[in-house]
């Protein structure tokens, strides 16, 4: 790999669109109201009877703000006139505005959104992720990430600021608009993809914004919200012991691992976070985390060249693993100029899998997808202003 930049990295032009114009209902004093996507489901509802109104009020405004993405108070015609007044004196919408729109070659679109105060968070709209029609959606839970490691673009940018729990569901309010706009523009007859899975695998580490990310999800499950059933949802940590078995009581989502090494060596030097809850401290949090019939914790394993993809690497990822209801999914280091990090030769990869395939575990290759627009796992964060200049991670 070349020299680390130092400068923004460019974004890709294969297709893109910047700046649309949305629906964008702000309030011209946000320092004198609340923003309403801080509040989860129960706040809301106790904020409308605040103002005398019955709590049923709350699941219309959801309905208004997450399920048909109207942002201006106004417009919640079920809402009497009076009630949409007091609400656009007392609260304001920081919706979140599309930025930027790029579409890879294998149809995989990176959405880059400007919050409110001109941050920058990223999501990813991935088609047939897991097969034909299976579409994902990896959303963002931060504006970049303060656990620094070392093969991930995002951790270069430091953390910018946590996301509030609306900001969160935003996101998938956004992509869906945009795909019913898109399939639109494409034939007036054509219908949307729909998106059948969330993984919070973008921006951020999930549980070190943890009251936001509860929020969020209950949003998201509501039946007032995009109604996404928490089995089609995954919350991916890179290890922060102490929140993986409360999340398993908090929620019914799925959970993933970044494991990425085998000793604790490896990881402390890839993952800081290893020095203060090592793999012992981490799996142990793993075993304390419910899991309900036929269902798995995903371990997520960047294979980087001659750094965790040796046979014994292999070897030692059985044995940490063999007494676990899991899956594993390798993934070839996607390289990005943050980073001199290098992907394995296929052959490598292949040779990993093996190992774990004979030894009867499921394991799966993670294909690349939106690497060309820098939008596979580890590249997001291109267009964040960082607190923290950008250096080389490895020399």
């Amino acid at each position: 790999m070349g020299s680390p930049l130092t400068d923004p990295v460019p974004m890709s032009m294969s297709s893109s669109r910047t700046d649309l114009d949305l629906d964008l209902g702000r309030a011209t004093d946000g320092a004198s109201q609340t923003s309403v996507f801080d509040l989860g489901p129960g706040d809301l509802a106790a904020f409308v009877q605040t103002l005398n109104e019955p709590a049923y009020r709350a699941a219309q405004i959801s309905r208004w703000l997450y399920q048909r993405g109207v942002t201006d108070f106004e417009a919640m015609s079920d809402l009497s006139k009076g009630l949409r007044q007091r609400l656009a004196e007392r609260l304001f919408v920081p919706a979140l505005r599309v930025h930027r729109v790029e579409r890879g070659v294998d149809g995989t679109t990176k959405y880059a959104f400007r919050a409110w105060g001109g941050d920058v968070v990223e999501a990813v709209f991935i088609p047939d992720a897991s097969a034909p029609g299976r579409n994902t959606l990896c959303i963002s839970s931060q504006v970049g990430c303060a656990l620094d490691c070392k093969f991930c673009l995002t951790a270069s940018l430091g953390l910018v600021r946590n996301l509030a729990p609306g900001e969160i569901v935003d996101q998938l309010t956004r992509v869906r608009l945009d795909l019913e706009a898109e399939a639109i523009r494409q034939s007036p007859e054509a219908t949307a993809p729909q998106i059948g899975n969330i993984v919070l695998m973008g921006m951020g580490e999930p549980l070190q914004n943890y009251g936001a990310l509860v929020k969020a999800l209950e949003i998201m499950s509501s039946e007032d919200g995009p109604k996404i059933s928490p089995r089609r949802i995954t919350v991916s940590t890179a290890g922060l012991a102490p929140k993986i078995a409360r999340l398993g009581r908090d929620t019914a989502v799925n959970l993933a691992i970044s494991l990425n090494a085998t000793t604790d060596a490896v990881r402390t030097q890839i993952m800081p976070i290893n020095a203060r809850w090592n793999i012992e401290a981490l799996l142990a949090a793993c075993r304390g985390f419910p899991l309900e019939r036929r269902r798995r914790i995903t371990f997520e394993y960047v294979l980087l060249g001659g750094v965790n993809d040796s046979d014994e690497d292999a070897r030692r990822l059985v044995r940490l693993l063999r007494s676990f209801r899991c899956k594993v999914n390798l993934i070839p280091f996607n390289e990005h100029p943050y980073s001199a990090f290098e992907r394995p030769s296929p052959g490598r990869v292949a040779a990993f899998q093996a190992i774990l395939s004979r030894a009867r575990m499921t394991v799966l290759v993670r294909t690349p997808r939106g690497d060309d627009i820098s939008a596979a796992c580890g590249q997001l964060g291109a267009l964040v202003e960082s607190p923290r200049s950008r250096l080389a991670i490895v020399s």
